[in-house]
């Protein structure tokens, strides 16, 4: 019997399930094991998962699941050199030249495992076959708006958290954007047409900020783009490849521009395809903004589990987006997961 184990996730400030108690019972229905570890943060609550009848195992436990579970979390594993003996589905942040990423893929190398990567399921014609870009979009957004607030207060955006819930978020800003008695901010959105760069848009709009939104066809003469410099806000919402131009270099920091706070919502900050190529660390909740430049002025959000502020919503979207998918866990030989194991094996051959 096929059997996938949910882990807990033991990254920080990460509240995210990829499977909700619905998607458990399907599962099952299917002939598919579950077993859910305890979570001290998960943001659905486990006995969603025992009302369904998934087995219940320890946190973090899952180093001694059985040989044959598939092991499946969002975010990345905590850094150390065990080697990886099971199958895991997960993001991996490996495969587009991270250089943190070699380090993972070593330690499958060394246990054998497999990874089927969450960023690179996808369906015959190549697309994603389940995202948290809308939530990432959204939630990456709001907080390039509270640094451009915080600017506004001579100062750098503070901590952000969870929020119950959109609404909440959006309240605090619009409480933001009063206090500072400030100008609505303009914003560009380059990706508009994608998930990310819909739900940046969007929260852009339910603030009353003007957006100019650009996908491939604005940026398809690779560049420069004075354009972007000419607004308060840019969101990057582009999936970073071999030949995706820059948009903002290095000398744009001193150049004459309005252009004072960057959300870079994609977040490769360590690949070799960054298109904002200013700064070389991903942000955090605690310091969500790097300043990069003085005068004038520059920060930029680069915070890679942005959706985890909305943790119920980007849940139950992205598990009910993936949940096709894990249906067919069966067959991990074709469709998705065969492409996603083709993937791994460029890297980690068998």
């Amino acid at each position: 019997m096929t059997h996938l184990w949910v882990r807990a996730e033991q990254r920080p400030n990460e509240d995210r399930v990829g499977l909700t108690p619905e998607g458990a019972k399907a599962l099952m229905s299917g002939g598919i094991k579950v077993t859910v570890e305890e979570s001290a943060v998960r943001a659905i609550p486990l006995q969603g998962y025992i009302d369904a009848g998934c087995e219940i195992a320890a946190e973090n436990s899952w180093p001694s699941a059985p040989a044959d579970a598939i092991i499946f979390g969002l975010k990345e594993l905590p850094e150390d050199d065990t080697p990886l003996p099971h199958r895991h589905i997960m993001f991996g942040h490996a495969f587009k030249g991270q250089h943190s990423g070699k380090a993972l893929l070593d330690r499958f190398a060394a246990g054998g495992g497999t990874l089927y990567d969450l960023e690179y399921l996808v369906d015959e014609a190549g697309r994603r076959v389940a995202a948290f870009g809308y939530w990432a979009g959204y939630a990456g957004a709001a907080v390039t708006l509270k640094s451009w607030c915080a600017q506004q207060r001579g100062d750098i955006c503070g901590p952000v958290g969870v929020y119950p819930g959109k609404d909440a978020l959006l309240a605090e800003l619009n409480a933001e954007l009063k206090a500072v008695q400030a100008d609505v901010p303009t914003a560009i959105v380059i990706g508009a047409m994608g998930r990310v760069g819909t739900g940046a848009a969007d929260l852009c709009e339910a603030m009353g900020i003007t957006v100019t939104k650009w996908d491939m066809a604005e940026t398809a003469s690779g560049g420069p783009f004075p354009e972007i410099l000419q607004h308060d806000l840019f969101l990057n919402c582009i999936f970073a490849r071999p030949g995706t131009p820059v948009f903002v270099p290095a000398e744009a920091l001193s150049a004459a521009r309005k252009l004072t706070a960057i959300g870079d919502v994609a977040c490769d900050p360590d690949s070799d395809y960054n298109p904002v190529p200013i700064y070389d660390q991903a942000t955090s909740w605690e310091a969500p903004a790097l300043r990069v430049a003085s005068d004038p002025v520059m920060d930029v959000m680069a915070i890679d589990n942005l959706p985890s502020m909305l943790p119920v919503e980007s849940s139950h979207d992205y598990a009910g987006q993936l949940l096709p998918s894990l249906l067919t866990l069966a067959d991990l030989k074709s469709g998705v997961w065969g492409r996603a194991e083709a993937t791994f094996r460029e890297f980690v051959p068998a």
